[in-house]
């Protein structure tokens, strides 16, 4: 039996008493995936840090590693618990026996003086100096729930004198320091060890192989960055962070390629201008490596002093072959409110994106392209899909075809710079990641640097027309292209009121006659078609209205002349709450022409309604449990989605083989 998943690699042998302990401290969790993410204790062996037994039936303690005395932490017949006990211990052993920490310099539930008032057993923790009187860290510890105390601490820490203080959850920690005479307003990346002082910490190199690369929660690291500075700099949150990924991005492909002992520079410095000044420099030269993204004169706005203090949280995180998924949970929680809502932008659920990607079947030969690429979750999708089944697995092949065949434009100045942000970090580059309008050709024209460049690559995709004037003409206004899969979600939300827009446009002149304003999402569904190629395929997210509204009749009758009606996937209400409750399908289309051959009026259509959408009526994911009501994991300790998109798209494979269709022979 395995405990957790690959992020602790417990092996608990199958005697009785180990089950027995595994069975309490998943009773104790409850949600066993907060067992398995104790992401502050991989590595350790659970069954010898924790001596749990049954002291009367039903009711269970865990032994003090400190005083030996028996802690109660659980009683099956009313359920109460002390998951914050199991943190607590697991820190001690960790202190002993990574940290090194004698045992007779450590203390627990000690009392703290504030002036004539003592709050009895407050510290939960107390490591002594060599004097073995004098507090120097103190330690609060909660439930992998709880996300409050860091203002608790630092009274304790006023109240003691001490130097360092460290709250933890097991999930997540912040390790506070005041470099006296200052308040506790700094941070480390990690405790000193026994013997080493926190100038040997600061001081010493480190290689970008110190750095997890499963176990990282960006998000939560983003949040603590904004508790301890962020919230009250005076700065703009989003920009200064992904300042700050784009600086750490650039260093650790420099340490991985062109630094032979791999040393990284991105980190807290024991002086905070050496702090400021190295990090500068790292994004000024990742400005030079990747341009386009951030004026040029731009540089790191942060005091030197705010910046150090959420150095030494960023740091631990290490970007490159992390999971992109928890990136791309992080990026979404720092866009805008503005960004992400206001224009009927979402970031479309991943799993709705992986069914889209398996019923197409992109394969390595073929250009890909979404006009509404937001974070790029259609476009890596795809990456992953085609280096999974066609190219053997090879992240450098993949890397090599994403360079050519992928392709992402967005409107959204944040967007753009998060799918760019996204593709560095999954190996393609950004090469073809643009901000352009998709909708509005007529702004691609201008002579900034990025958008000569933007131009003269898409010119490369053009759909080469048989006359020679229409050849001509469309190499400006880039009306057709030749893509051969197109993905995406675009945004629902406005009307298109500019005549320009709608005048090129067939949706825009309805019998010849220009109208007034269109919903944006028509017109993307138009221009989705004239990008890709005669026998093309496309998935498009789209609001159900589009197909039952008796006033979009026309919009049907227009798709069913251009394209094959490959399949119609309903999505459920809510697969995009908390954002919206919008009803949406997913249509997929194969464009009339070449292997799709001519326009047929009589087909079989695959029609499917997903009944379990993966959330529930609030938008919170929803995951698997087994029959003992544990939750499922995968492979990576992650907890399984409980939804039905995978089975789906599984069904209208077997309907693709059966209809021959060429993706799916």
């Amino acid at each position: 039996m395995v405990i957790g998943n690959q992020l602790n690699k417990i092996k608990i042998m199958p005697t009785k008493k180990q089950n027995k302990t595994i069975e309490v401290l998943e009773k104790i969790f409850r949600d066993t995936s907060l067992l398995y993410g104790l992401k502050e204790f991989d590595g350790i062996d659970f069954q010898k840090a924790l001596n749990i037994t049954e002291e009367s039936k039903g009711r269970f303690y865990i032994k003090d590693i400190k005083s030996g005395k028996p802690k109660f932490i659980f009683d099956e017949s009313d359920q109460k618990s002390r998951p914050e006990e199991i943190v607590r211990q697991l820190w001690l052993y960790k202190l002993n026996n990574f940290y090194k920490y004698p045992l007779d310099y450590i203390d627990t539930e000690k009392s703290i003086h504030f002036g004539r008032e003592i709050h009895a057993k407050a510290a939960d923790i107390i490591i002594y100096k060599k004097d073995k009187i004098t507090p120097y860290v103190i330690i609060e510890v909660k439930s992998p729930t709880e996300r409050k105390g860091i203002e608790q601490l630092k009274s304790y820490l006023s109240a003691e004198g001490a130097e360092i203080g460290l709250w933890s959850n097991g999930v997540k920690r912040i390790i506070l320091y005041r470099p006296y005479p200052k308040e506790f307003d700094d941070t480390l990346p990690d405790l000193p060890f026994f013997e080493q002082t926190i100038d040997d910490l600061l001081d010493a190199k480190k290689t970008l192989f110190e750095y997890t690369t499963t176990k990282v929660d960006l998000k939560e690291i983003i949040k603590s960055m904004e508790e301890l500075v962020l919230a009250n700099a005076g700065v703009d949150v989003f920009t200064e962070v992904f300042k700050l990924i784009y600086a750490k991005l650039y260093d650790e492909k420099e340490a991985r390629i062109n630094r032979s002992d791999k040393e990284i520079y991105f980190r807290k410095y024991k002086d905070t201008s050496k702090t400021y000044t190295t990090i500068n420099e790292l994004f000024k030269e990742a400005m030079k490596r990747w341009p386009g993204i951030f004026n040029e004169n731009e540089g790191i706005k942060l005091s030197a002093e705010h910046l150090s203090v959420i150095v030494g949280e960023l740091e631990k995180a290490r970007l490159f072959g992390s999971d992109l998924s928890i990136i791309d949970e992080a990026f979404e929680y720092l866009i805008p409110e503005v960004a992400k809502g206001k224009k009927g932008q979402y970031f479309t659920p991943r799993h709705v994106i992986s069914m889209a990607v398996k019923m197409l079947n992109p394969k390595q030969n073929e250009y890909v392209i979404d006009p509404a690429a937001g974070s790029g979750g259609f476009l890596i999708n795809a990456m992953y899909w085609i280096r999974d089944n066609y190219l053997n697995n090879s992240d450098e092949s993949m890397s090599d075809y994403a360079k050519e065949h992928i392709w992402g434009l967005d409107f959204a100045e944040e967007i753009s710079k998060v799918s760019r942000a996204l593709m560095l970090i999954a190996g393609d580059g950004r090469s073809h990641m643009f901000k352009l309008n998709s909708l509005d050709p007529r702004e691609w024209k201008g002579e900034d640097q990025e958008l000569l460049e933007a131009r003269s690559q898409l010119q490369k995709r053009l759909l080469l027309l048989d006359k020679p004037n229409d050849n001509n003409d469309n190499r400006e206004t880039f009306h057709y292209f030749d893509f051969d899969v197109l993905l995406t979600n675009p945004p629902f939300a406005g009307e298109i009121k500019d005549n320009g827009i709608l005048r090129q446009y067939f949706f825009g002149r309805k019998k010849g006659k220009l109208v007034n304003n269109i919903e944006r999402h028509i017109l993307f569904i138009e221009r989705a078609i004239d990008m890709v190629r005669p026998g093309g395929r496309l998935a498009l997210v789209l609001p159900q209205g589009v197909f039952n509204n008796t006033n979009m009749e026309y919009v049907r009758e227009y798709l069913f002349d251009k394209a094959r009606i490959l399949a119609v996937v309903g999505l459920h209400n809510n697969t995009f709450k908390p954002h919206t409750g919008t009803k949406t399908s997913v249509l997929f289309l194969q464009k009339w022409g070449n292997e799709a051959g001519d326009s047929l009026k009589n087909y079989p259509i695959f029609m499917a309604t997903s009944k379990n959408s993966g959330k529930d009526n609030s938008g919170n994911y929803i995951y698997k449990k087994d029959d003992n009501g544990n939750y499922v994991h995968d492979g990576k300790g992650r907890k399984t989605l409980d939804h039905d998109l995978d089975q789906i798209a599984e069904e209208f494979i077997k309907f693709a083989k059966t209809q021959k269709f060429n993706f799916w022979k």
